[in-house]
């Protein structure tokens, strides 16, 4: 039985420690015995060797971590130069030794007084963003790329207690993917919505999320779904992705194993509704960790189609480094189970300083006003927990 001010105990401790979200409640993993910083010369070695951990817990029988959008551009053989940056780890994981099961309901009271900064500087305005959105609209009409990401972030220099920030968000908008990373000198708290990787024994899974709608007082989950249904750009941007990630999931599944397994459904989240799908398919013999981490990371739905032309022309115009946005967080298990999301709806506070990134499609009959937009929405259920 976990006491009441076990998570205000652990907090004011200083000792690191990751919730993340599961099925009934949370995970919490602490008492790290390994702390591993990934590079660019490390990252294949860790995760080869990942899955030969030996344990006598099976419950910490993993490692547990981000991978950062740049190592795994680097990991599929795409190399991004000159991006201006705070120069936070590639990525890093942590072998824990207690895991402890946490309710839905987190039971934390702040203590602590801090002043939030409430004002954020976004590094693209409206009209930085028309240029480049008018410029990534000729790519896809010249056939270089079909849909297209746009990154922006938002910025602001402030002391958070990230456990407050994190119980806070998840009681406002909970997300499957939600997870928390707090450490000596960085946090990250996440509403990540979407699962990129699910792999138990041989079925793997993927859920590409791809299509936003605001909420209002008129809308619910029904009329949200007729909206993207008879919307003409959101399904197209949809099935776009789908059948990316379908792509992806046939480098390493059998012949004829990959399939839908719920097509176009709704999720509802505090200021927004998303249009989901969910793949899956049984994996080819022999595949490796690796393997599928190349062949799935980064996440198709957050960068565009097609991948690897999309990222090129991502990476020779954005000219600040993405860090963990886009990246992934979660699991490899020793017997080479893994569980990854595609870090989204995410605030990484390293040294106080706060960053938070967000990103919309752009398709060929897309309207650059909707989507600057659209980036603030996105951003706004993390923001808001600075007022």
């Amino acid at each position: 039985m976990i006491k009441n001010n076990y998570l205000e105990d652990l907090n004011n401790s200083k000792k690191p420690f990751i919730i993340y979200k599961s099925n009934k409640g949370f995970d919490l993993y602490t008492d790290f015995s390994k702390k591993i910083i990934l590079s660019h010369s490390n990252v294949e070695k860790f995760i080869n060797e990942s899955t030969r951990l030996k344990s006598k817990k099976k419950e910490t029988d993993l490692f547990i971590g981000f991978f950062g959008y740049e190592i795994l551009n680097n990991l599929i053989g795409i190399n991004i130069k000159g991006q201006k940056g705070i120069k936070f780890p590639k990525g890093i994981f942590y072998k824990p030794e207690t895991k402890l099961k946490l309710p839905n309901k987190l039971n934390y009271k702040n203590s602590e007084i801090i002043k939030s900064n409430k004002l954020f500087n976004i590094n693209i305005n409206r009209a930085s963003y028309k240029i480049i959105f008018d410029k990534f609209k000729k790519k896809i009409k010249s056939g270089e790329t079909y849909q297209i990401k746009i990154c922006t972030k938002y910025r602001n220099k402030t002391k958070i207690n990230a456990l407050d920030f994190f119980c806070r968000l998840v009681k406002s908008n909970m997300a499957p993917e939600a997870f928390l990373i707090k450490d000596k000198d960085y946090s990250i708290i996440s509403c990540s919505p979407e699962n990129l990787i699910n792999k138990k024994n041989n079925l793997i899974t993927t859920k590409p999320i791809a299509g936003t709608l605001k909420k209002n007082k008129k809308l619910d989950k029904i009329k949200a779904l007729a909206f993207f249904k008879k919307n003409i750009k959101e399904n197209k941007e949809h099935n776009m992705i789908v059948d990316m990630e379908r792509s992806d999931l046939s480098k390493i599944c059998k012949a004829g194993s990959v399939k839908i397994l719920k097509k176009k459904t709704i999720e509802e989240y505090k200021d927004l509704y998303h249009y989901v799908s969910l793949i899956g398919g049984m994996l080819k013999k022999n595949i490796s960790s690796l393997d599928i981490i190349k062949a799935m990371m980064p996440g198709g739905s957050v960068i565009g189609c097609p991948k690897i032309s999309t990222l090129n022309l991502l990476n020779t115009q954005e000219k600040e480094s993405r860090n963990i946005y886009t990246g992934s967080f979660g699991y490899i298990k020793s017997n080479g189970d893994m569980r990854f999301n595609i870090i989204i709806r995410s605030i990484l506070n390293y040294k106080n300083n706060s960053e938070i990134s967000v990103a919309s499609g752009v398709v060929i009959d897309s309207n650059a006003k909707n989507e600057f937009n659209e980036n603030y929405i996105k951003a706004k259920a993390l923001m808001d927990l600075y007022k």
